[in-house]
């Protein structure tokens, strides 16, 4: 069994990364106002720093990474394409961003309407993101 084609693993992966922030940039006129509100209401504020942006990007990246990484290790079990991207990023989704949400929903910090939409479009991004970096990904010629 061949290994992970590393330069399509990287190359698939930062292109996912790239995709889950634009994507989490647009959408987050979505639910912006919604947040600052209630991080106001705490006493607290999300400057856009350029640590923060830094730290957006290298989050991206390593989200993106990790999706091809699965993909690349599901795609003997499950095959290539889509549909296995889809699992992947619905795994890793359900895994990490919707158990985030439910600790903010059982903190109370932010509107539950906003968590749905925290989760509806994470769950896009994720799927989306899992899906060019699959596109890119290819077996090493072995």
């Amino acid at each position: 069994m061949a290994g992970i084609n590393t330069g399509r693993w990287l190359a698939g992966g930062v292109a996912a990364g790239v995709v889950v922030w634009l994507l989490e940039g647009a959408a987050s006129v979505l639910y912006m106002d919604d947040m600052q509100a209630a991080l106001q209401r705490l006493g607290l504020s999300m400057e856009m720093t350029p640590t923060v942006w830094v730290l957006s990007v290298v989050l991206s990246l390593i989200l993106g990474l990790a999706l091809v990484f699965f993909y690349a290790a599901a795609r003997p079990r499950f095959g290539p394409g889509p549909r296995t991207a889809a699992i992947v990023a619905v795994g890793l989704w359900a895994s990490g961003y919707l158990l985030s949400l439910v600790g903010y929903y059982m903190l109370g910090i932010y509107p539950n309407g906003m968590l749905v939409m925290w989760g509806v479009v994470g769950l896009l991004e994720m799927v989306v993101a899992a899906m060019v970096g699959g596109w890119i990904y290819r077996e090493a010629a072995g």
